[in-house]
């Protein structure tokens, strides 16, 4: 087994400790994850697309051209409720305005649906993934998990909106299944997944020019 200080480094374009803490449970063994808090003079990044994936496009290819070298993986992600026309999908995080809290976000999708019931509840949570090296892109990926919104906050596990979200086929939110659980079936697993076998190509690369 490699040691840490032999593995390469995959830099997660966020700030949100949330999402570096899912990547490092999903490629730490075979990685160094590290995130933009490492990073701090990095001017931001504008985040204009009207899709998940056009954003995760912007940030993949606007920090690994300003990050020469750096082998840069870009998530962009949300939730998507049909039934609010797709709210608040690629403006999740910003959700309750400039100044959004996690909380805030929540309390308004919950007063916002509290007339509705049933299939009406119906939502998902979208990630898109977007592999890139020295201002090009390598690949990507998308992941998605239905489920349903809540009536009120359970559980204080995970990030975002994951108390007020329960996955199809489970009696708890993503708030209340743990780490373990939520790595089995949300989203961003299911990209990250299906990102590992581009991953394995690069690291090979990588460590061969070693």
């Amino acid at each position: 087994m490699a040691s840490r200080t032999s593995l390469p480094v995959l830099w997660i374009a966020t700030t949100n400790r949330g999402k570096t803490r899912e990547f490092r449970s999903l490629f730490g063994s075979k990685w160094i994850v590290r995130d933009l808090h490492c990073l701090p003079r990095l001017p931001p990044v504008r985040e204009t697309g009207k899709t998940f994936m056009a954003n995760a496009r912007i940030k993949a290819l606007a920090l690994s051209s300003a990050l020469p070298g750096k082998l840069i993986l870009a998530d962009d992600s949300g939730l998507v409720v049909p039934s609010l026309g797709g709210r608040p999908g690629v403006r999740s995080a910003r959700y309750s305005g400039p100044n959004a809290t996690n909380e805030t976000n929540r309390a308004k999708l919950l007063h916002a649906m509290r007339s509705f019931s049933g299939r009406l509840r119906k939502a998902y949570f979208q990630a898109a993934l977007v592999l890139a090296l020295n201002g090009r892109v390598l690949g990507t990926q998308t992941g998605r998990v239905w489920g349903r919104i809540t009536t009120e906050e359970r559980g204080t596990g995970g990030f975002g909106y994951d108390p007020i979200f329960r996955p199809k086929g489970f009696f708890g939110t993503f708030g209340e299944l743990g780490a373990r659980t939520k790595r089995s079936v949300s989203h961003r697993s299911q990209a990250a997944r299906r990102m590992e076998a581009l991953l394995s190509r690069v690291r090979a690369i990588l460590r061969a020019k070693n």
